[in-house]
């Protein structure tokens, strides 16, 4: 096989945006570590490192990096993740034990949106997924710890209004901010937003042993893709 002078200049981006992608993620865990050894704040902790590693797909998406790299990244996760419940490898992140794969769904949806959007080239999709999982899911599991007087159960799963609520808005500005800046401000945009919004937070609700880390984002992003090519078709 020919191997071109480009093929070589191009292995210093690749690996300057691998870098800046890796040093985001190790400011957050470094951050995550710190508030885990001052703060005796297991969820806290576990939410920054939650909402703060799913940016990443902003500078995936911004710095064009290739999928393979989002997919191997994702592998890697998720094998670590699994064992970091039978071992102390994420301390503050995983307790042993604990009942829940959430941050292993985490890791496998994030690798399966990269997988699929950026095969079609629609890479806003896993971003419009991947946030609402972080920034919606995420800030709904803290408003309604600390706020969350109004509680329902699905399914044996206790949750609060307060919390999906926040779920909802979160969701819906998410996607609407998305979507707007890639396809323009139209009254379909903001409907499809709503509509994800609404679904996102009743995937969030009927959620057990943390399968909301992979419903949500994979949810999310279908209905907002298939939604926006209906829309786009007319």
């Amino acid at each position: 096989m020919l191997i071109t002078f480009s093929d070589f200049t191009s292995i210093p981006l690749l690996w300057l945006q691998i870098a800046i992608a890796a040093i985001w993620v190790l400011l957050i865990l470094l951050i995550a570590s710190v508030v885990n050894r001052f703060a005796d704040k297991p969820e806290i902790v576990r939410k920054i490192v939650h909402i703060g590693t799913g940016n990443v797909i902003l500078i995936a998406w911004w710095l064009d990096i290739p999928a393979i790299v989002g997919i191997t990244a994702s592998i890697l996760a998720s094998a670590i993740t699994l064992l970091s419940y039978r071992l102390p490898i994420l301390p503050g992140i995983n307790s042993v034990g604990r009942q829940s794969l959430g941050t292993f769904f985490y890791s496998v949806s994030f690798g399966i949106l990269v997988a699929w959007f950026w095969y079609l080239q629609q890479p806003q999709y896993a971003a419009v997924g991947i946030l609402i999982m972080t920034w919606g899911d995420g800030l709904a599991a803290l408003i309604g710890q600390r706020f969350g007087t109004h509680k329902y159960k699905v399914f044996g799963t206790q949750k609060s209004w307060e919390g999906s609520l926040t779920m909802m808005l979160v969701s819906f500005l998410v996607c609407s901010l998305i979507l707007v800046g890639t396809q323009g401000n139209s009254w379909q945009t903001w409907a499809v937003s709503m509509l994800v919004a609404v679904i996102a937070t009743a995937l969030e609700a009927v959620s057990f042993l943390g399968i909301d880390n992979l419903t949500v984002p994979l949810g999310s992003a279908a209905l907002a893709f298939f939604l926006s090519q209906l829309v786009l078709s007319y």
